[in-house]
């Protein structure tokens, strides 16, 4: 496969003055996943904008520059503050824009989920170097890698310590609009205020949150940490989908509403992997569940809320039950610690965090070189939703994407469901499993929800 040359970096500043000063993070912020979370799109600019004779790289940075007039806080650096805390610092430091290109093809990648692409996906999102200081970091690197056959890729990563997915998104598609001309549709809400502050007498929190402790570790074994990992791509057809459904709704009680996709194919994914992993019956393992708070707070928060909502509940057991059960039943599982996810649950979250003199045993801190925080590779793993969000038909002027998906995949058991690109009812399952484990994993997984025989 042809290499990636890097042929140029800018900083990209704030097209105008912005705030000056130190920004408050929320708990939500400052736990979990510090470091940056990549997304990649790839295009084939319209003959019509090549024949304007269309600047791709101009249109990103002017563009660029203009949104981050609204999205400040992305332009600033992140700071540590007393406790394991991060702030914001507001200072237009900039974010970073690399130019890249390569004499690939956009046909060499087939059609982006499988060798040569994954092996080649690192070299097309922004590398970012963890042993620097936390406050050189930019919050938002961004890669624009030219092909030899006119296609064009467009990748972002934004720390995680500012956007979730929701409000990452909601950046990447006001910048698209700028970059077709138009005004921004819907501004940032940057007022971390909407979520409880931090107050000098701090209630004590109301439930257990076992979500805050540490997962079990693989019986019998010091550590898994250092095992060689491979990335998969798994489609599931909208005809698999709906049949693994109905594999899980037939154990479901007649009350209350049918399993939803993702807790029917994150339930799956969780079986398969405690088969693949060859886990003994009485093997503790736990499923990290992300859940958007937004909605679930009272009042709501609102919608373009710039920061992280997502609230990560977890939902436990023995490897011997949930491989010997219905799906239905590692389903219910799922759906008891998502209906946990209250106004008065989260508050209590907030509140137990508040409590906490120092975060840092709740951050995972990994790409930094610590061992601190929490651990979800083997025997547990982490299955995270893209399935509502707004991922695709990102427009900057040049036509839709003709794919997009995510980064390379962090940890082993690191998974994400994704929608079908063409909106056929299909799904996408990435993820990241020990290589030995891998294939075993495939095997399982369409196995259950194979064509039965007809002889």
């Amino acid at each position: 496969m042809m290499a990636v040359s890097l042929k140029d970096s800018y900083t990209v500043i704030p097209a105008e003055p912005t705030f000056n000063g130190r920004l408050s993070l929320s708990e939500w912020d400052q736990i979990g996943t510090l470091t940056h979370v990549p997304t990649i799109y790839f295009y084939r600019p319209s003959q019509d904008w090549v024949m304007r004779g269309g600047d791709i790289l101009a249109t990103l940075r002017h563009s660029l520059s203009r949104v981050l007039v609204h999205f400040y806080p992305l332009a600033g650096r992140l700071c540590w503050i007393e406790g394991g805390r991060l702030a914001i610092e507001c200072n237009s430091m900039g974010v970073q824009l690399i130019e890249a290109e390569s004499k690939a093809t956009l046909e060499d990648f087939g059609d982006f989920t499988s060798s040569p692409y994954l092996e080649y996906l690192e070299h097309l999102v922004p590398s970012v170097d963890y042993s620097s200081p936390i406050h050189e970091l930019p919050l938002l690197l961004v890669q624009l890698t030219n092909f030899s056959c006119g296609g064009i890729s467009i990748s972002t990563s934004i720390s995680h310590a500012v956007a979730d997915g929701q409000s990452s998104l909601h950046f990447i598609h006001e910048w698209a609009r700028l970059a077709q001309g138009e005004a921004v549709g819907t501004a940032p809400f940057l007022d971390r205020n909407v979520m409880p502050v931090r107050d000098s007498l701090i209630a004590p929190p109301r439930f257990d949150h076992a979500e805050f402790m540490h997962p079990s570790l693989l019986m019998g074994v010091s550590s898994a940490r250092k095992k060689e990992t491979v990335i998969s791509f798994l489609k599931l057809t909208k005809t698999q989908v709906e049949r693994l459904k109905r594999m899980a709704n037939e154990s479901r009680p007649t009350e209350g509403r049918p399993y939803s996709r993702y807790e029917t194919i994150a339930a799956h994914i969780w079986r398969c992997a405690c088969k693949a992993r060859g886990h003994q019956s009485e093997q503790p393992t736990a499923i990290g569940i992300c859940v958007d708070s937004r909605s679930r707070m009272r009042p709501p928060l609102p919608q373009a809320y710039f920061g992280n909502t997502i609230f990560d509940v977890i939902a436990a057991g023995r490897s011997g039950e949930l491989v010997s059960n219905p799906l239905g039943y590692v389903s219910s599982r799922i759906r008891e610690a998502i209906q946990k996810v209250t106004d008065e649950y989260v508050h209590s979250a907030i509140d137990f965090l508040k409590n906490e003199p120092d975060l840092s045993r709740f951050q995972d801190r990994h790409a930094f070189g610590s061992d601190a925080g929490p651990f979800f590779s083997n025997p547990n793993l982490e299955v995270v939703s893209w399935l509502t969000l707004p991922v695709y038909e990102v427009d900057f002027g040049w036509g839709k994407e003709i794919y997009m998906g995510p980064g390379p995949l962090d940890f082993d058991g690191d998974s994400l469901i994704l929608p079908g690109h063409d909106g056929d009812g299909s799904v996408v399952v990435a993820l990241s499993l020990q290589v030995a484990h891998m294939d075993a994993f495939k095997n399982y997984f369409y196995e259950a929800i194979a064509e039965p025989s007809l002889s």
